[in-house]
């Protein structure tokens, strides 16, 4: 069991993310960008750098947050697009022996409205994710799907539909997400999922772990984060479950505090994304602990 983070939260640059890491006592990175770049899509120069500086600091990649069919990606694009960022994303992982890859399941097809459309097309996702797990399952590589806003992200049970229709595929699950995704199943404007539900129904098939907290005021899309444990999510209850349970798995934390992935509104000074990462970290560690005493008890 090892701690790791989105490090690109502390820092845009691998020697701020490195050092963050370190001021944790930590020897691992959640790597997700550089200098607002994905990994995968760095020129060969540029990632040549990176690899050297991590190896210099001792610093290894537990999993790797690739863009590979997101929420921001569509079905009408071109697969054979996706299908070289699968091949540079294998190449590069290979490179830092990295065991795990996050993929998602692409963009969910609403109308102007919000509304999810009837057809999603799940065939041709499956057909898309199926290629997409095949290619890095033979490289030895394990793909994840997180439980974000998209296609396996709209409940827990198009996440089970989605794992059945794909072989080798597991799950990441991002405690937060329950909290601020939308749960498709119900009548609009969607209420939040549930957290403890979309827990219980997928921990079986749960290999990786962020550590997220926040809301989704559904009226409004307005979402807001807070230290783990400290909103809505629960997050010690099902860390503790997790322990309890066998999980053995890695915890990755992703404050979204000071800068979100996905909202270029929410941003901070360099020096307040650097201090609130290594905060949430050391608030998760104790976190952890007190979860840890718990499950043995």
């Amino acid at each position: 069991m090892r701690l790791s983070g989105f490090a690109d939260e502390a820092a845009n640059g691998i020697d701020g993310q490195i050092e963050a890491t370190l001021a944790l006592g930590w020897r691992h990175i959640e790597a997700r960008s550089i200098d607002g770049t994905n990994i995968h899509d760095l020129p060969e120069d540029r990632f040549d750098a990176v690899c050297k500086k991590l190896d210099q600091a001792g610093i290894r990649i537990n999993c790797f947050g690739s863009t590979i069919a997101n929420w921001s990606k569509k079905l009408d694009e071109p697969f054979a697009d996706t299908l070289a960022t699968v091949d540079r994303a294998i190449r590069r992982m290979q490179v830092l022996d990295v065991p795990f890859v996050r993929i998602m399941s692409y963009a969910i097809r609403l109308d102007e409205s919000g509304r999810a459309l009837a057809d999603q097309h799940k065939e041709e996702r499956f057909r898309r994710l199926r290629e997409i797990c095949a290619r890095f399952l033979a490289a030895g590589i394990t793909p994840v799907h997180e439980n974000c806003m998209n296609f396996g992200g709209m409940s827990w049970e198009h996440s089970l539909e989605m794992l059945d229709a794909v072989p080798g595929l597991k799950l990441v699950f991002d405690t937060g997400n329950p909290g601020i995704t939308p749960d498709f199943r119900k009548p609009f404007p969607y209420p939040n999922q549930d957290i403890q539900e979309s827990y219980r129904h997928l921990r079986d098939h749960i290999v990786h772990v962020h550590i997220k907290d926040g809301v989704r005021d559904p009226h409004t899309g307005k979402e807001t984060y807070f230290f783990p444990d400290e909103g809505v999510c629960q997050v010690a209850s099902i860390v503790e479950d997790l322990l309890r349970t066998g999980y053995d798995g890695d915890f990755s934390i992703e404050p979204h505090m000071a800068v979100v992935f996905h909202d270029a509104h929410v941003s901070a000074s360099e020096r307040a994304r650097f201090d609130n990462y290594v905060d949430y970290g050391k608030r998760f560690e104790r976190l952890l602990e007190r979860a840890r005493s718990n499950a043995k008890a």
